[in-house]
């Protein structure tokens, strides 16, 4: 279901297709005028509302597990900044949870309930979190994916240290749940900064890929993180490796 989802995507959005225009501007903003434009012509929205997906998201980690062929029946997922619930959806799917896998997802913000996940509603960056995922873990897993973003301030810089403190906290998080050759995904924004993150990274990962999902939007300077093959913690002691 999720493969044919995405080729739908894929194939609307280079065939010829109708514009539809706002009816009425009055009482929006110039920026939610475009959003909303964006979004009525956008066919990763109308895929996923076909699909019944949470969002156009969706489609994002079906294009990075297409790829690199991450997600396997069976597997433990953790998925962090889970709202509104398209990666755990997909998640789901193809883990075969709850009957074979398991997904755990969480959120700062409340979800209606996902079939076949377990959810959780907490801020990640508070002390506490981490350990409350742990409990309804119960033990190792195959797969950290990490979605998380901070409300954007409109400063490019700030919002890419933003993020990447994020991504810095969810990787914390992998060292210490993922089971040995696990995976670790997250958000990053391309900019000079993430080294701090990719570093210990490629210690602890056989191998780390950066890949930009067709699904993401090409004026966005987001992009995905893979790291595959865990090999455990890193040494702190340990020189750091440059590239």
């Amino acid at each position: 279901m999720a493969n044919r989802g995405s080729g739908g995507a894929r194939r609307g959005s280079g065939s010829r297709q109708t514009t539809v225009k706002l009816k009425t501007a009055r009482g929006r903003t110039p920026s939610s005028q475009r959003w909303l434009q964006r979004q009525l012509n956008d066919p990763y929205v109308a895929e996923s509302k076909r699909l019944g997906y949470r969002s156009r998201a969706a489609f994002k980690l079906i294009e990075i597990d297409d790829r690199f062929k991450l997600l396997k029946k069976g597997q433990r997922v953790v998925d962090l900044g889970c709202a509104p619930g398209g990666w755990t959806q997909i998640a789901v799917q193809r883990v075969g949870a709850p009957e074979r896998g398991q997904v755990v997802g969480l959120d700062i913000l409340p979800l209606d309930p996902i079939p076949g996940a377990e959810l959780l509603q907490a801020d990640f960056t508070e002390a506490d979190a981490p350990e409350k995922l742990k409990v309804l873990l119960g033990g190792p897993v195959d797969v950290v994916l990490s979605d998380m973003a901070a409300s954007s301030t409109g400063h490019r810089n700030t919002d890419h240290i933003r993020i990447v403190m994020l991504a810095e906290l969810a990787l914390d998080f992998a060292f210490e749940v993922l089971a040995p050759d696990g995976v670790f995904v997250a958000k990053v924004f391309l900019g000079g900064s993430e080294r701090e993150l990719l570093n210990p990274m490629r210690q602890a990962f056989r191998q780390v890929r950066h890949f930009k999902p067709p699904a993401s939007r090409s004026e966005s300077a987001e992009t995905y993180v893979v790291a595959t093959g865990y090999r455990g913690r890193p040494n702190a002691a340990e020189p750091s490796e440059e590239g």
